[in-house]
């Protein structure tokens, strides 16, 4: 006689409803389903995997609102959110994956599920010097994007001026410090004197600066920049990206990479600088990590390298439990978090 399957008790984080302003703990809820710990049978690729770490992404706000005009289609309201996250696979009917191997890719904001889209999934080499978590931070989307977008998208020169905003954050630390490696002057902007010192003391940012202390961001910049900017790496977009317009060098380049600060308003702040790409033949691009898949394994040795050999360091914001998960992706858009923000669901 066949064993009978497992039944646990599986948590969810739910979206409630679609949101148009500034996301509230109180637009999603926990729910809790009974789930069978069996085989799949949704068709022969599909996984089921236990999930261990959970990535709070901004870019996540955006599928709280009913747009389907974006590179990725809006959560369904009364069903459980999504993101990155690393998992251990439970059962498999996919050939590419065993039970107890550890994956990265899109899973659900619970503690087990069913993952039928499995192409995009990667499988993780355990290593004992690089924490199971870096697979969601330093050397996943976050990690990924700054390398991208530092390396494609600004197309840097060794001796350049590189300013970096949100930069204690997933993306922003990153990016500072392989700008650091590839001979750049690098400064940083952070909403906390917490962070201004940890990117000046362990990060290796030349400078930093709060920008919630200075009543007029371009007098800022060019302060810290008085020959200009060569390469802006904008997370926040609104005036921060505005104020660095004024600033940038004959040439320089803008990677668009995050507009935190604009996501969440029902009126987005306009830009008034634009001219300046006119004048000062700026290139200004927006990307997306997902088109340089090709250079992933590239990144993965270099960037897994520099941290066994100590050249970088990466910073976590660990949160325990999924109980957590609501107001952790909330604090995002407070600045609360130092460092990436993740949510530990289970031990291995």
């Amino acid at each position: 006689m066949a064993a009978q399957a497992q039944v646990v008790e599986n948590k969810q984080v739910i979206l409630k409803g679609y949101v148009d302003e500034v996301p509230k703990e109180t637009d999603m809820e926990m729910k809790v389903s009974k789930l069978e710990l069996k085989p799949p049978s949704q068709g022969s690729s599909a996984i089921l995997v236990k999930n261990l770490y959970l990535s709070c992404d901004p870019y996540m706000r955006g599928r709280m609102r009913d747009f389907h005009g974006s590179y990725i289609p809006p959560f369904v309201p009364g069903k459980a959110l999504e993101g990155f996250g690393v998992s251990k696979v439970i059962y498999s009917d996919n050939p590419n994956f065993k039970a107890g191997d550890f994956i990265s890719g899109f899973t659900g904001w619970e503690e087990y599920s069913l993952i039928l889209k499995t192409d995009q999934l990667r499988k993780i080499q355990p290593d004992d010097q690089v924490p199971l978590s870096f697979h969601v931070g330093l050397l996943g989307m976050p990690g990924f994007t700054a390398y991208a977008g530092f390396y494609e998208v600004c197309s840097p020169s060794k001796g350049e001026y590189v300013f970096v905003s949100a930069a204690s954050g997933a993306v922003g630390q990153l990016v500072g410090q392989l700008a650091k490696l590839h001979g750049c002057y690098v400064v940083g902007s952070a909403g906390s004197k917490e962070k201004v010192d940890l990117l000046k003391n362990k990060l290796g940012f030349d400078e930093a600066f709060n920008y919630k202390e200075e009543s007029d961001l371009g007098a800022a910049l060019k302060r810290y920049f008085p020959q200009g900017i060569d390469i802006y790496f904008d997370n926040v977009g609104g005036e921060m990206l505005d104020a660095a317009l004024l600033n940038m060098r004959i040439h320089g380049r803008i990677a668009i990479c995050g507009m935190v600060s604009q996501q969440s308003l029902s009126n987005p702040k306009g830009i008034y600088n634009l001219f300046c790409l006119i004048s000062k033949r700026i290139r200004m691009q927006g990307f997306l990590q997902s088109d340089y898949l090709h250079l992933y394994s590239r990144f993965l040795e270099l960037v897994s390298s520099y941290y066994k050999q100590g050249k970088i360091v990466y910073i976590e914001d660990m949160n325990e439990g999924l109980e957590s998960a609501p107001s952790a992706f909330v604090g995002l858009f407070h600045g609360k978090n130092v460092g990436k923000q993740i949510i530990r669901v289970a031990r291995e």
